[in-house]
C-alpha cells in the first residue's frame, strides 16, 4: 500500500484570449458553461449556494457547494464527492487571462487516488480547450460528449 506525504493536487493551466470579464463569467454562467463542459445546471454560481451540474450524456451529475467567488479572480467549489477545485483569473492585458484551476482532496486508496487525479487533470485539459475554442473562435467542440461516446447512457 502506498502512502502520500502529499496527496496529489491537479493544476490545468491555459491561456484564453479574451478580457478577464468574459472569461470569468463563462464558468459563473451556465448558459456559457454548457456549450463547453457540462450538459445542464441548477443556476449561476453564487457564493454559498448549492449547484446542480449534470452530463446528460452519461447519466451522471454532481453537487457543487459554491465556497467563494472573487469577481473576475477566484472561484472555489466543494465536489459532493469530495475535494475542491479552484479557479484563478490572471489578467494578462485588455484581451487575455490566464486560467490555473487546481483541483484536489482525492479519496480512496494511493491508486484510486493518483487515478482520480490523471482523469481530473485530462478532465480539466479537456475543459479549458473546449473554453479557448468557444471563446476565442466561436465554435463548440463537444470535447466532454466524445471522450467516451460508447459510454452515454
Amino acid at each position: 500500500m502506498v502512502t502520500f506525504i502529499n496527496e496529489p493536487v491537479v493544476k490545468a493551466e491555459m491561456l484564453i484570449r479574451r478580457p478577464v470579464q468574459e472569461v470569468f463569467d463563462a464558468f459563473i454562467n451556465p448558459e456559457i458553461t454548457t456549450k463547453f463542459w457540462f450538459t445542464k445546471s441548477s443556476g449561476r454560481l453564487e457564493t454559498g449556494k448549492t449547484i446542480r451540474w449534470d452530463w446528460e450524456m452519461y447519466g451522471v451529475g454532481d453537487d457543487i457547494l459554491v465556497k467563494e467567488i472573487h469577481d473576475q479572480k477566484r472561484i472555489l467549489i466543494e465536489s459532493s464527492y469530495g475535494g475542491t477545485t479552484e479557479w484563478i483569473f490572471h489578467e494578462r492585458g485588455p484581451d487575455e487571462t490566464y486560467v490555473s484551476i487546481i483541483n484536489k482532496g482525492f479519496t480512496g486508496s494511493g491508486d484510486e487516488m493518483v487515478s482520480a487525479a490523471i482523469d481530473s487533470m485530462g478532465g480539466y485539459t479537456m475543459v479549458l480547450c473546449g473554453l479557448k475554442a468557444l471563446l476565442e473562435y466561436n465554435v463548440i467542440l463537444n470535447l466532454v460528449a466524445d471522450k467516451a461516446p460508447d459510454a452515454h447512457v
